[in-house]
């Protein structure tokens, strides 16, 4: 391994300078001080791997320079040095945070122990940093603010997410396929407490119901034909942080009974096993189906419902997020382009607006793809956009019968103009280019329609 810069705390030269003389032969850099104030202070103002620090020295005890330095620098392994080795010596040592202890005197036979357990003492400070570094990395892509979309559905479900995010509440997500429910998972999980522990997803519509219980639960060894050896399931490597359900619609009734005593319980057997093992682990679940249909239809427990719909966030199609399709269009253009990022023509952009998008916004970022690989050009037009994503289709008007005492035609039609302007209006949050485009009219005319009819936005 790179060879590190390790400091050596010990106020007898002659132990300093034996285990200096170790180390410097595998080519480790090592500095000495005498104190534990003085390494306090060079720890604080030097790059460090390791700290081998003695346990009994004049003024700050050895434990209480582990203490300090796991503080400020949690990542930075310690190695406590002492003459009195003893099982309590070491558990306090432990306790303190170092990563492990050495007895005085460095005898010759220990000397290659000695050489092995500074390498793993600063093999693990680098795992740790690298897994703090990807874990901030990880908070920072899943922040809130991340999510593409300034529209008024959108930010009333993240005002939903956010208060519900750093909570141990069950969270029931649900919408559309393609509108995002594992990003707002990731998000619930990596803005909580748990942040730092592990988030398991589990995708119970994609595993056979076979399968699906040991996933979740694991098994013991000869649990069945094939089963010859354990297996921990997606609970166990969930324990202290966020497990997702995704699909949970498809579970199995015989399953979603075992689901359901994890949730009151929080505990579970695993397959083949009669031992009951606790878990410690929130519970995220989501589905593209309507559960209150699947209860009447018998396919879903209706208490388990209830215990999972502790907080329920629906994340809305994006036929009711118009005004974030150009935002969401130049975010998946900014992510696929090189140096030049490539722009949409206004054209096309309204053409995009105008579609349905039934894959909502996975359908929309697969088209960005494929735009931004076929199109050579700086600009993608309305030439460029597959015959699919049409100009709102003419749709016809529905019956509707004549009373038998009659009606007023004129006021019907009035009547009938004004609720669909309102629908465009509302459906595209007031953008009146994108409304006339979904009414097919001139911008300009429904301008004059809404002033005859003085229309207003929703305060």
């Amino acid at each position: 391994m790179p060879k590190s810069h390790v400091l050596i705390v010990d106020d007898e030269d002659l132990y300093s300078r034996a285990l200096a003389r170790i180390l410097k032969r595998t080519g480790h850099t090592i500095s000495c001080v005498s104190n534990g104030a003085e390494a306090l202070d060079f720890v604080a103002s030097n790059s460090l791997d390791l700290v081998l620090c003695d346990l009994k020295m004049p003024g700050i005890s050895g434990l209480d320079v582990v203490k300090q330095i796991k503080e400020s620098r949690p990542d930075l392994p310690c190695i406590i040095i002492t003459g009195f080795g003893s099982a309590e010596r070491s558990l306090e040592a432990l306790g303190a945070g170092a990563y492990w202890y050495l007895e005085k005197p460095f005898e010759q036979e220990r000397l290659d122990v000695i050489r092995r357990l500074v390498d793993q003492a600063i093999e693990h400070g680098h795992l740790k940093a690298e897994n703090r570094r990807l874990r901030g990395e990880l908070k920072g892509r899943f922040k809130f603010d991340r999510i593409v979309g300034k529209s008024d559905a959108l930010q009333q479900m993240l005002s939903m997410a956010k208060k519900v995010a750093d909570t141990e509440s069950t969270v029931l997500i649900t919408g559309e396929s393609g509108t995002g429910k594992e990003l707002v998972a990731q998000s619930l999980h990596y803005n909580s407490r748990r942040a730092s522990s592990p988030l398991v997803t589990v995708n119970c519509g994609a595993i056979p119901e076979e399968l699906l219980e040991s996933e979740l639960f694991g098994h013991v060894k000869g649990a069945f034909t094939s089963a010859h050896q354990g297996r921990q399931g997606r609970f166990a490597k969930a324990d202290g942080g966020t497990i997702f359900l995704d699909e949970i619609g498809d579970m199995s009734p015989n399953l979603q009974v075992k689901l359901l005593r994890v949730l009151q319980e929080r505990s579970y057997e695993p397959v083949g096993s009669s031992k009951t093992r606790q878990v410690d682990v929130r519970v995220i679940a989501a589905t593209h189906q309507d559960l209150p249909v699947l209860i009447e239809e018998k396919r879903f427990r209706e208490d388990l419902y209830y215990r999972l719909n502790v907080v329920p966030i629906e994340v809305p199609p994006l036929r009711r997020r118009i005004g974030d399709i150009p935002l969401l269009v130049n975010h998946f253009l900014d992510g696929t382009s090189g140096e030049s990022p490539q722009r949409v023509s206004d054209a096309a952009m309204d053409r995009l607006a105008a579609h349905p998008w039934p894959g909502n916004v996975r359908e929309l970022e697969n088209l960005v793809e494929r735009l931004a690989i076929l199109c050579q050009e700086d600009e993608i037009g309305l030439g460029d956009l597959p015959e699919a994503i049409g100009a709102p289709a003419g749709c016809a008007v529905p019956e509707t019968e004549l009373p038998a005492e009659g009606l007023s035609l004129n006021r019907a039609v009035e009547d009938l103009e004004r609720s669909l302007i309102s629908q465009a209006l509302n459906r595209t949050e007031w953008n009146k280019k994108r409304a006339a485009q979904l009414l097919d009219l001139n911008r300009t005319t429904l301008l004059e329609k809404i002033k005859k009819r003085e229309l207003t936005p929703p305060s």
